[in-house]
């Protein structure tokens, strides 16, 4: 654990109690199956012969930023990564690209069965980006160490909800435990711990273009139903896709300090 952590004991404290409370939560809870209607989005119109255009083409940036940021990683990661971390960086960077084509397919058509490419892509990234924050913020060997085991339930979770919705008793709970544990979990380690290199702000940015891309989310058709312009869910895509940015950015202004520093 790094040594500039603050009131570390509390920390942990917090984030297993967080974390069991989660668990505890939803696991103790009965079976949630998928409600049918997520898949009405509001935005429906079609485009250049593509149904629910806008929906599909919102993920153009993640596979612009997942490729750039992919590249870049593999390229640079000596300057760019922590140490012991690339890995994860690797495998945030292609969640993201994945989640272009799992969710641009998603939208093509949706459904459950479609639906299930599109979470196993962000699966991928999500598993990616929480290693990377742990591992920056709390220990590297920590991150290291849960970056397989978070792919491996990751992925579990979205296969069991497919066969238990294709069984006809589709339940949901692990896979709303394995979304929803990081979104709690990682503000509590953004404000316990100080970052290995850099500043927490970036993380702090990311974390807000994710919060306004939940809200777009729940508003979709109240949004839409303002001039009828753009979606709540393509928004979504949109800000979503800002945390790629972000991260893409902040690796950028890392290497040009590493190149200052040097010289």
């Amino acid at each position: 654990m790094h040594n500039n952590s603050r009131l570390s004991a509390r920390a942990i404290t917090t984030i297993i109690v967080a974390a069991i409370l989660v668990v505890v939560s939803f696991l103790g809870s009965a079976p949630l199956p998928q409600d049918p209607a997520y898949h009405n989005f509001a935005d429906s119109r079609r485009l250049l012969q593509i149904d629910n255009f806008s929906n599909v083409a919102s993920n153009l940036p993640f596979l612009i930023f997942g490729a750039m940021g992919l590249v870049y990683v593999v390229r640079h990661a000596r300057t760019v990564c922590v140490p012991g971390l690339k890995a994860a960086y690797v495998i945030f960077f292609l969640g993201v690209l994945l989640t272009a084509f799992g969710s641009g397919y998603y939208h093509l058509v949706p459904n459950n069965e479609t639906l299930i490419w599109d979470r196993l892509s962000m699966t991928i990234g999500s598993a990616g980006l929480f290693a990377i924050i742990t591992g920056e913020f709390v220990s590297v060997r920590l991150a290291r160490r849960m970056l397989v085991p978070l792919l491996a339930a990751g992925l579990m979770s979205v296969a069991y909800w497919a066969v238990t919705e294709a069984s006809g008793n589709g339940d949901l709970r692990p896979y709303a435990v394995i979304q929803f544990l990081p979104t709690l979990l990682i503000p509590i380690m953004l404000y316990f711990y100080q970052p290995a290199v850099g500043s927490s702000n970036v993380y702090w940015l990311m974390f807000a273009f994710y919060a306004f891309a939940k809200l777009f989310e729940y508003f979709d058709a109240a949004i839409f139903a303002i001039g009828l312009l753009v979606s709540g869910h393509t928004l979504k895509h949109l800000f979503a896709s800002l945390i790629t940015a972000t991260l893409l950015a902040a690796l950028s202004r890392r290497r040009q300090d590493t190149a200052h520093a040097s010289d």
